[in-house]
């Protein structure tokens, strides 16, 4: 495009120009003359675009009620001063003639500045995409989601490594560089990346599951078999859980996604089944008003739902009573709190009433033989 534009319109249209120099004597500038109209010219509409055309756009962008348009003209907006002098003065030298070596280091400068722009300006617009379509406020909370965010992420880096592939190829393609067998051997050496790297790409992929599926979030109390904590970060690779005890546990992603997991943040409150025993020595009518007892404890216990209570089975030495209430909470601290008071309450009526806690205890009869 340039090598037609500075020849045919430029070159070809122009006088001989000479000027008589020192020590050179008198020297053809015609090819100067021509690069140089033709860098002030490209300088000159790419300073009216940048600062007449893209501010009168970016006036009529913001009257509109969609942010895309803002976002695509913000992305043209930020291409650097530097790349329109490069693109000028590349096409500026067209003109000339040079050696193949040269040639080759100015196309390869130029291919790779307005490349590395380019990818910056897609990898730009893919952010802004990735944000407005997977960064939600699931919470309602006015913050963004951390998992979302995540998932944001995961694009956002993904794109960037496809988009560098591509240009890198397209620049080495145009500087004549045989890329058939590159793809080639780069598909063989990614083959067998991809074998050696299958527990690392099984757990990213695995992350774009946790993301799609939320089987939990970020804050959540999660339990995986025999361990539970507090899900702090979801990554590309791992998930960090902050324990009961204060370690930190980090679990890959692959294995979250094929384990039972159970969420407690999912909970709105509890259901707890819990028993004591009382001696056989009872006398049978205060056994009968136990239950009854059992409930109006939590007639007045806030925070405590009275579901039933009942007497179960004769255990080997005491009559075992079943008890099933309802915490109206998810958190752990709140059904301690509750289980401890009803157990402080059933403990002042059973004294009240004489009524004995049962513990294991055995009775022997001795009978002498005469």
């Amino acid at each position: 495009m340039f090598e037609n534009l500075s020849a045919n319109l430029i070159t070809a249209h122009m006088p001989t120009l000479s000027a008589t120099l020192p020590l050179l004597g008198e020297v053809d500038v015609t090819k100067l003359v021509a690069g140089g109209i033709i860098f002030v010219a490209l300088t000159l509409i790419f300073w009216f675009v940048r600062m007449v055309v893209l501010l009168r756009v970016k006036a009529l962008a913001a009257k509109t009620k969609t942010n895309l348009d803002d976002a695509v003209i913000g992305i043209v907006s930020s291409v650097r001063a530097w790349v329109y002098t490069l693109v000028s003065l590349y096409a500026a030298l067209q003109v000339f003639e040079f050696g193949e070596l040269t040639t080759k280091i100015i196309t390869g400068i130029f291919l790779f500045a307005v490349v590395w722009q380019l990818i910056e300006m897609a990898s730009s617009l893919i952010r802004f995409l990735a944000r407005n379509f997977l960064e939600k406020d699931e919470d309602g909370d006015g913050q963004i989601d951390p998992n979302s965010a995540t998932a944001s992420h995961l694009v956002t880096l993904m794109s960037k490594i496809v988009l560098w592939a591509l240009g890198s190829l397209f620049v080495l393609s145009n500087l004549g560089i045989e890329v058939t067998s590159l793809i080639a051997g780069l598909g063989i050496g990614g083959v067998a990346i991809a074998f050696a790297l299958q527990g690392v790409l099984s757990d990213l992929f695995a992350s774009f599951s946790l993301y799609f599926d939320k089987p939990f979030r970020i804050g959540d109390f999660i339990v995986i078999g025999s361990d539970s904590g507090t899900v702090e970060r979801i990554g590309i690779k791992t998930t960090r859980i902050r324990t009961l005890q204060g370690e930190e546990l980090v679990v890959s992603n692959n294995e979250l996604t094929t384990a039972r997991v159970q969420n407690f943040k999912k909970m709105d409150e509890r259901r707890i089944v819990t028993q004591f025993g009382i001696t056989y020595e009872t006398a049978q009518e205060k056994v009968h008003v136990i239950p009854k007892m059992v409930e109006n404890i939590f007639a007045d216990l806030d925070g405590g739902r009275f579901d039933r209570a009942h007497f179960t089975s004769f255990g080997d030495s005491a009559l075992i009573f079943e008890v099933v209430y309802h915490v109206e909470s998810s958190d752990y601290t709140e059904y301690l709190n509750i289980q401890q008071a009803f157990n402080f309450d059933l403990m002042k009526r059973f004294a009240e009433e004489g009524i004995e806690f049962a513990y294991p205890t055995q009775t022997i009869y001795t009978k002498s033989v005469t």
